[in-house]
């Protein structure tokens, strides 16, 4: 009776999961492994949302396995080493896992595979995560992309031949082992307990992921290309966390859009292509960080490597991080970040640009900040978009886009409702102050509310004038 040891990292889920169907279609015993590792992703390892997110969704899937009469083995420590050890008890012949993509995991995985072949261990692994594999989309040049539109084009054509879901093993027999680790010891959750909002935000795990794409389809599907701007509402899917954590594939969502369109009359259809799109987008940001592993740390392009940013200020960062700017707008993104681990992303793309264009402070620290705090964080999704607002990344937004957080309010939160919700000391004010509560100061005796740190329209004039500066030299 042959064994097979199936890892599982970022993808926390039984259906359309390609190592753990293919391990089940060859073997007669499955080994369900989760190690925790946080030593091997420096230099970035998970921020505290991203724990615990992780928390809950391991719980999930211990959940799912135990529905099938089977469990997840738990342990801690060098991945290898463990691996060798649940090798030795269980007999296993072959270890099977989905591919990763960040430069550390890459480097990891292929020192792992190595080594085990090496002692007539069989490795196989499969892609989990994405459409298409990084290097499976190139110009006609053969090289990588570095614009988008064309990228989403040739990715586009693709998707029509992509196969259906698979769906979740069944009849597998599992293989329990004694050691392993009870979830908790990987301390995981906070110890000064901050969740509160993010516990009644979301439900981590493969059943939360199909509950959400499913209210996005009869919720948000149908208006989303306008929708998807307004901070207020829900009309984005929220799948992003998980889709990080591989609750729920790209593919899983593509035929479930397809199946809700089809239901409707042809008249009532949505137009899903807009959120293919922003999926493409997705799958664009894994294409650059595995042909450019050196963006998180580096600027893509390097024309920006001189541009004189404002040296680090510990006291101003605070301020931005806590929501306290005393722009509204910005101040409202930042305190839903803090409190529920997310940011609508309309209102990402404006604390970024305050923060890189407005106080000129390098996109290192927004980048960091998001990854502690950010329940999808994700260093391919993190890394572009930062360097897109900066406008050092590939297929960036124009320096001289900055975006005016007043303006960006009145346009995408006209009655002032996502304002009001993250800003209870501004609750109260008429909606002609509550964009600009500066114009009358006199109404923000008492309320607590910060006067602006910085002036919108002259720190624009300065971003733009070291921009320019910088190209000359």
């Amino acid at each position: 009776m042959s064994t097979a040891l199936v890892l599982f990292r970022r993808d926390l889920r039984l259906i359309d999961n390609p190592a753990l169907a293919a391990a089940c279609s060859a073997h007669a015993g499955i080994l369900p492994v989760y190690i925790h590792t946080p030593g091997e992703n420096d230099p970035w390892p998970a921020g505290a949302a991203s724990r615990w997110w992780l928390h809950h969704s391991l719980t999930s899937l211990q959940t799912e396995l135990r529905r099938l009469q089977g469990s997840l083995h738990l342990r801690e420590g060098d991945s290898l080493c463990i691996l060798r050890d649940l090798i030795k008890q269980s007999g296993a012949a072959t270890v099977y896992w989905n591919r990763r993509y960040e430069p550390a995991a890459i480097a990891c995985d292929t020192r792992i595979k190595a080594a085990l072949r090496d002692h007539g261990i069989e490795v196989q692994t499969y892609n989990a995560a994405l459409w298409r594999e990084p290097w499976q989309i190139a110009n006609q040049q053969g090289e990588p992309y570095r614009v988008f539109t064309p990228y989403w084009r040739n990715l586009r054509a693709q998707l029509e031949s992509t196969p259906p879901p698979a769906p979740e093993p069944s009849e597998s027999r599992w293989i329990k082992l004694p050691g392993s680790v009870p979830l908790r010891a990987l301390q995981l959750l906070p110890t000064i307990r901050w969740d509160g909002e993010m516990n009644k935000t979301w439900r981590p795990g493969e059943t939360g992921a199909r509950q959400m794409l499913e209210a996005f389809c009869h919720e948000a599907l149908g208006d989303y290309a306008q929708a998807r701007d307004l901070p207020a509402r829900h009309g984005t899917s929220r799948l992003s966390p998980h889709l990080h954590f591989g609750e729920i594939s790209p593919r899983q969502i593509h035929f479930a859009l397809l199946q809700h369109a089809r239901r409707l009359d042809v008249r009532q259809r949505p137009d899903i292509e807009p959120y293919l799109r922003q999926l493409g987008w997705r799958e664009f940001a894994h294409h650059l960080l595995y042909h450019f592993p050196h963006t998180p740390m580096e600027n893509f392009n390097s024309r920006f490597d001189g541009f004189p940013w404002q040296p680090p200020d510990d006291a101003l960062l605070t301020r931005w991080q806590r929501g306290r700017t005393g722009i509204p707008l910005v101040d409202a993104g930042m305190r839903e970040l803090w409190h529920t681990g997310w940011m609508h992303n309309r209102v990402r793309m404006v604390v970024a640009s305050f923060l890189t264009k407005n106080l000129r402070q390098h996109w290192h620290h927004g980048a960091h900040w998001f990854w502690d705090t950010l329940v999808d964080a994700n260093l391919a999704n993190n890394t572009l978009g930062w360097q897109w607002v900066a406008g050092s990344g590939a297929d960036a937004a124009p320096y001289f886009r900055v975006f005016n957080p007043v303006a960006q309010a009145k346009k995408f939160d006209p009655q002032g409702m996502y304002l009001r919700r993250w800003l209870p000391e501004l609750a109260q004010l008429p909606l002609d102050l509550l964009h600009e509560p500066w114009r009358d100061p006199s109404q923000l005796t008492g309320r607590g509310y910060p006067s602006p740190m910085i002036d919108l329209a002259e720190s624009r004039k300065q971003a733009l004038a070291a921009y320019q500066a910088s190209k000359m030299q």
